[in-house]
């Protein structure tokens, strides 16, 4: 290896400093992960070139048998990690090396706490392989020389991890990658055979490619024997590992394989491995992680499985197989049914793929359903992590939307609980034998759901409610209008139908109370005049002296929130006011004779039926005002 050019000096990019002091500050606790993520690498490497070879084999220059070696120098305490694979150029180097190229970084360090075993979570999260070598290493050196190029346009990358790295341009006989790790004084074990074999059998198995170290040769006899030629040997099973029977692979495999396609440090939940033969023939292989991404909400993001053919890795991220709302799914799919050449523009449009996708997403819920039934607290755990997202599932995807919906999990009175723990089948289960609907809050706080005025008939009468406050629930709720046969029904919208709830002597009281305060509604109606679209008697309250609720077929009230705060237009709307004739605030304001201190007493009643709905009010300083007024005329 020759130089050919005059060596430059570049700075990191600024996360990559502070994710290089993660590294060596945060994983100390497990560092042989580094040979892990290295080796995945250098396995990715491999499949791109196997992929763009497709389309010109002449990248292979003669060498199409494709391996990874790990070798040691002990004398000059070195560890590297070498592949034939796609290899880099100068612009690559710069481009992967010296800058982290994913969106949302910034957001990502954000989430730092200054906690090392909360940020190494985070760090698995992020995926930031190639940079862990800093953990054992006080000097990494990446010789490369991408596929196609001539020998003289290798490059030769260095770093101390200080903040500064150098790029050459070399000579280099081969194409691929050697990544030289100048191992810390502290970290010799990583030149010992046993160590490393130890490592690459634990995290490295599956790998589909060989995984090679210098085979140690039997001590000969005979003293004047030449020494033996130096021979490599495979040192992990080297077969796909989703190709494998499922009775063969360990659970330790799985989590490794899981770790290897997702560069995550923790395990997943739970996964599903199918090997289908038919019509199609395809396998897929679908984890659960068990913690969020950083940027699960950005639905712009990379997702999606990475795609093979027939054993040919084709792509990362191949979004076409699942749907958004699954974007937390990691995996592979590998089918004998697409072609090699398939792009992503044949893959929007092809009816294998929409097969596929119908079949991945059903394997996905069952593997839910499954993990519901037998792991009540795992599920507990999924749910907690992804279940935001799985509730976008109805509005995205109405053929499964029942079976989403059997997924989803509620806080609800039956506990007043904010763990949302509550199925819809064991609400059913629960519904008493006259109740026809599923009755249902959709709040900004679990607080506010569970104090809300609006249950307070519910409560009387022991009737279970569904208590929502997650911010995507009341879209939901517009796409998922019955399950099981019952409607879903909010209770802070329309009039107030209880069904076979209600008793004629119920109804008789209703009409009754009606008809003696049409005079007192007529009042309150002349003061709110334009701020409502009605006043009516109601029977939903108990111990509160009114509340607002929304029109019938009108937008509730918590989807207009959500709506404005997107910034989206939202038609006009205004709230139906409800009075409780039998409270004695109601009974105390009906019988003042001063029409002007009566309009206070409504507008105050009506704020505070606006503050108890949506926690805010347009003009809190007047009714303060009114409020401090009213309370010092009843203290005199």
């Amino acid at each position: 290896m020759s130089a050919t050019t005059e060596k430059q000096t570049h700075s990191f990019q600024t996360e990559v400093k502070q994710l290089l002091h993660l590294m060596v500050h945060s994983l100390y606790s497990n560092k042989e992960i580094f040979l892990r993520e290295l080796i995945s690498n250098a396995a990715d490497a491999a499949d791109k070139l196997r992929f763009k070879a497709l389309e010109n084999s002449e990248l292979y220059q003669g060498d199409s048998d494709l391996k990874i070696r790990i070798t040691t120098d002990k004398d000059a305490k070195t560890l590297t990690i070498s592949d034939n694979g796609i290899g880099m150029n100068q612009t690559d180097v710069i481009e992967h090396l010296g800058t982290i190229a994913k969106s949302g970084t910034a957001d990502f360090l954000s989430q730092l706490t200054g906690d090392q075993k909360k940020d190494s979570h985070l760090i698995g999260q992020f995926g930031v392989g190639f940079y862990s070598a800093f953990i054992v290493a006080d000097k990494v050196t990446v010789v490369t020389r991408k596929a196609g190029e001539q020998p003289d346009q290798a490059v030769i990358w260095e770093s101390a991890g200080d903040g500064e790295f150098t790029i050459e341009e070399v000579s280099k006989d081969n194409r691929g990658t050697d990544i030289i790790l100048h191992l810390k004084d502290s970290e010799e074990e990583f030149l010992e055979d046993f160590r490393l074999k130890n490592i690459i059998g634990k995290y490295s198995d599956h790998i589909s490619l060989p995984v090679e170290m210098l085979k140690v040769a039997a001590p000969s006899e005979n003293e004047d024997d030449a020494p033996a030629a130096k021979e490599f040997e495979a040192v992990n099973k080297a077969t796909a590992l989703w190709t494998r029977s499922k009775s063969d692979i360990s659970e330790d495999e799985y989590q490794e394989f899981y770790k290897h396609i997702s560069h995550d440090f923790q395990d997943a939940i739970t996964w599903s491995h199918n090997q289908v033969e038919g019509k199609q023939e395809y396998t897929s292989l679908l984890y659960i992680p068990s913690k969020a991404p950083y940027d699960l909400w950005n639905r712009d993001r990379q997702r999606g499985v990475k795609l093979y053919v027939q054993r040919v890795f084709i792509m990362d991220d191949a979004e076409q197989f699942l749907p958004i709302y699954l974007r937390f799914v990691r995996g592979l799919l590998d089918s004998n049914d697409l072609p090699l050449n398939v792009s992503r523009e044949i893959l929007q449009d092809s009816a294998t793929t929409q097969s596929l996708r119908s079949a991945m997403v059903s394997r996905v819920l069952k593997m839910l359903e499954q993990l519901a039934k037998k792991d009540k607290e795992k599920y507990q755990e999924f749910w907690n992590e992804f279940g935001q997202v799985l509730k976008e599932g109805p509005g995205e995807d109405f053929a499964n939307k029942e079976k989403i919906a059997k997924l989803f999990r509620f806080s609800s009175t039956h506990s007043d609980s904010d763990v949302q723990n509550v199925s819809i089948d064991e609400y059913i289960e629960r519904m008493k034998p006259e109740q026809e609907k599923i009755y249902y809050i959709a709040t900004e706080s679990f607080l506010a759901a569970k104090n809300s005025p609006h249950l307070e008939v519910f409560r009387k009468k022991g009737v279970e409610v569904l208590l929502m406050s997650d911010r995507i629930d009341e879209w939901t709720m517009s796409h998922l209008q019955e399950y099981s046969g019952k409607q879903f029904v909010s209770v802070t919208q329309g009039d107030l139908d209880l069904g076979n709830l209600e008793d004629a002597e119920d109804k008789k009281a209703q009409e009754k109370a009606s008809e003696e305060n049409q005079g007192l509604v007529e009042r309150v109606k002349s003061v709110l005049d334009e701020q409502v679209s009605d006043v009516k008697i109601t029977m939903r309250l108990t111990d509160t002296p009114a509340c607002i609720v929304a029109g019938e077929g009108d937008m509730p009230l918590q989807m207009v929130k959500m709506m404005q705060a997107a910034g989206q237009p939202v038609p006009e709307t205004k709230p139906v006011f409800e009075i409780n004739p039998e409270h004695a605030l109601i009974q105390l304001i009906d019988g003042e004779q001063d029409e002007a201190q009566f309009a206070e007493w409504v507008d105050v009643l009506f704020n505070q039926a606006q503050l108890a709905e949506s926690g805010q009010l347009e003009d809190p300083a007047s009714f303060a005002s009114k409020l401090n007024k009213l309370l010092l005329k009843l203290a005199k």
